[in-house]
């Protein structure tokens, strides 16, 4: 058997923090067994359903890494299988055509509350054989089963098992032609062969309506997997504020798409005491039998720890390609600054996101217009004239402008100066940053470029106040 698992967002709002998860493990499980990763885009509730949130799925999907073989597959795009399907359904007994008003479907609601039962549909049409009649009120019913009930054996949260009175009988079609989500999903999942739903625990009651359908056509069921809920760090349901957000505001916000990955992974999911996975790893050790049952919460901080790690060991130049975003977002001008993976091999270990270390970077894109009062007051003194008089000369006169042959020159400044390193790097740090706090200097100086380092010491040595 060949597994083939589906993620099938509605395009009524962005992928947030569940689905992306969700994502991650319908495609990590398809991954370690050889199979096909499906991409369905649930499209059929024409109110909410937008191009934007198609958009910003598909672009979500794209930054996050998560290639699908097969899709994105449009449920508006099947709208005669849904109705060939439905009226399969009707010819085998299964199902039934009802034409309730709305004003009647309320009454049953009623009647049944004032009876101290479930408002819900009363089977008024179930045995009628009612014939298909052009009627806007018009809709197919399954008939779910009356008694018994629906038992499975869900890979995360172990057998679970609904009585099917618990159920009614689930309109399917509606007089429009489009279906409504439950039979819809069961159509689609039957025609792509998939193997193993993997879905959030929120569609735990939807499961054994669709596990009836499946019987009622005759066709296998497939595995079902349902994930507990994340909550934010408190224990509460997640909102807006509190990390439901839209997937890419975690690029805005810095992080590799990696990192993100990793910290997703393993909210819910564990491999021993291991926290860094590589994506290599996740495809071979994830199994759905590791799922924990129980919700996860989320932890900005070991997002925020997880992803310096990524900043620090990461390619240089992958890593590149992400803070080139975050360059632009800044507004700075990547032709007249340093290279991008300079900027990370010399702050990387000093940012914890790429939004800080776009931040970090400012200092060699833009003019240096601004001291900070105290470092000059403290580094560029009188005694700091000659060190930094010499420090120019023999960084204008090097052959090679490298970090390393930078940091060599002033380190034989200081020796022919007869000081300490910090003598020389700490004026030397005031004069190219205008502050007391930057990386190793010899990255430090060389960011600048050989014409504006120069420039910058001559502004310093300008500001050194005569001896007195």
């Amino acid at each position: 058997m060949t597994v083939r698992t589906r993620f099938a967002p509605s395009p009524t709002g962005y992928l947030h923090i569940g689905g992306a998860r969700t994502a991650l493990y319908c495609w990590l499980y398809a991954r370690r067994h050889g199979g096909r990763f499906v991409l369905r885009i649930e499209d059929t509730d024409r109110e909410r359903s937008t191009q934007a949130a198609i958009d910003a799925i598909l672009q979500a999907m794209d930054w996050l890494g998560l290639d699908y073989d097969e899709g994105p597959i449009y449920q508006t795009d099947r709208l005669d299988r849904y109705r060939q399907v439905a009226e399969q359904l009707v010819a085998a007994g299964h199902a039934y055509y009802a034409y309730e008003t709305k004003e009647e479907l309320e009454a049953m609601r009623e009647a049944a509350m004032a009876a101290g039962q479930k408002p819900r549909y009363n089977g008024a049409a179930r045995d009628a054989n009612l014939p298909w009649r052009d009627d806007p009120n018009r809709v197919i019913r399954f008939k779910n089963p009356l008694h018994g009930s629906v038992a499975w054996d869900d890979a995360v949260k172990g057998r679970i098992e609904i009585a099917n009175g618990e159920l009614d009988d689930l309109v399917i079609l509606r007089s429009d032609g489009y279906p409504t989500y439950n039979f819809a999903v069961v159509v689609d999942d039957l025609d792509m062969a998939i193997t193993h739903v993997v879905r959030g625990d929120d569609h735990v009651n939807n499961t054994p309506r669709q596990i009836n359908l499946y019987r009622a056509l005759g066709a296998p069921v497939p595995v079902f997997a349902h994930l507990p809920m994340i909550l934010d760090e408190h224990g509460a349901k997640l909102s807006k504020r509190t990390g439901a957000a839209d997937v890419m505001q975690y690029r805005d916000m810095g992080y590799l798409p990696h990192a993100l990955l990793n910290y997703l992974v393993r909210l819910g999911w564990s491999h021993g005491d291991q926290e860094l996975f590589s994506i290599a790893q996740m495809q071979a050790l994830f199994d759905l039998a590791d799922v924990n049952a129980k919700a996860s919460r989320l932890d900005p901080a070991k997002l925020g720890w997880m992803n310096q790690q990524y900043l620090k060991t990461s390619d240089p130049e992958a890593v590149a390609q992400h803070l080139v975003w975050h360059l632009r977002q800044a507004g700075y001008d990547l032709a007249r600054g340093p290279k991008p993976v300079e900027l990370v091999l010399a702050l990387r270990e000093r940012a914890q996101t790429l939004k800080e270390l776009a931040e970090k970077s400012a200092v060699w894109f833009r003019p240096l217009t601004e001291y900070d009062a105290a470092a000059v007051a403290k580094h560029l003194v009188p005694a700091a004239r000659a060190p930094l008089a010499e420090a120019r000369a023999r960084l204008a006169a090097l052959a090679d402008w490298t970090p390393e042959a930078i940091a060599d020159a002033l380190k034989a400044t200081a020796e022919a100066q007869g000081l300490g390193m910090g003598k020389i790097a700490q004026p030397m740090r005031v004069a190219i940053t205008g502050t007391q706090v930057s990386p190793d200097i010899g990255w430090t100086v060389y960011l600048c470029g050989r014409d504006e380092a120069l420039a910058r010491i001559d502004a310093a040595l300008a500001k050194i106040p005569a001896a007195a």
